[in-house]
């Protein structure tokens, strides 16, 4: 990200980070703003390689550089700043992902075996948080499955879905029991590329001018301004 213009005028755009950092602990709480717009877009997007929703991963963002200035007495001039900064980020990223206590929906489908079928049927003892889970996955497993040729997604709803025998499969539209199987191995692999292509995003994780400029004022308000390290 392109530091400010408005700095530039002062000479503060040229000073390292270590320098940076050394005048933040002198005081110079406002000079922490310099160290953000530099690394903004390198630390969004290492937390973006963990973390997928957007909002999360901006509340991460936020707590890595409140986490990093409450440490920056520990931070040593003779390393890189934006190394120290991302090991903080990832551990509260890491933190963020063992303190969920489900999965999203796509990843959750994805860790499953190839056979899907158990998750379109509901599950009694669930709890609410749960079943709404379920449903959820259940919906996006129903429009992967409707998403996939007619010859494979017959095959897969009789076998998988309706539990029929390949026997009987074969019986109902006119193929050998080896075309049946086939068909159906294929669907399933066309299944689970369906499935992983919902969980790519395919922008390049750009933090931009506005999004950047608001992280950068939500921690700016978040530290006093006559804190002294």
């Amino acid at each position: 990200m392109e530091e400010m213009n408005y700095r530039s005028a002062t000479g503060e755009a040229a000073l390292t980070d270590a320098a940076v950092v050394a005048r933040v602990l002198a005081g110079e709480v406002s000079l922490y703003e310099l160290l953000m717009r530099r690394h903004n877009q390198k630390l969004y997007r290492v937390i973006r390689s963990y973390l997928k929703q957007e909002q999360e991963v901006e509340d991460t963002m936020q707590d890595t550089y409140l986490k990093a200035f409450e440490k920056l007495y520990q931070f040593r001039s003779d390393a890189l700043f934006s190394t120290w900064l991302i090991r903080i980020g990832i551990n509260n990223a890491l933190a963020k992902l063992r303190e969920r206590k489900r999965l999203s929906p796509v990843a959750f489908l994805l860790d499953q075996p190839e056979d899907f079928s158990h998750l379109l049927t509901q599950v009694n003892y669930m709890n609410p948080e749960q079943l709404a889970i379920r449903q959820e996955v259940k919906q996006l497993l129903e429009k992967a499955i409707d998403s996939l040729p007619a010859k494979y997604s017959v095959v897969y709803n009789l076998r998988e879905v309706e539990g029929m025998p390949i026997q009987e499969i074969t019986q109902c539209l006119h193929l050998s029991e080896s075309n049946v199987k086939v068909r159906l191995h294929r669907a399933k692999s066309m299944l689970k590329e369906s499935l992983f292509k919902l969980s790519v995003n395919r922008d390049v994780f750009e933090f931009g001018n506005k999004r950047c400029d608001a992280l950068v004022g939500r921690v700016l308000k978040a530290l006093p301004s006559d804190y002294k390290l």
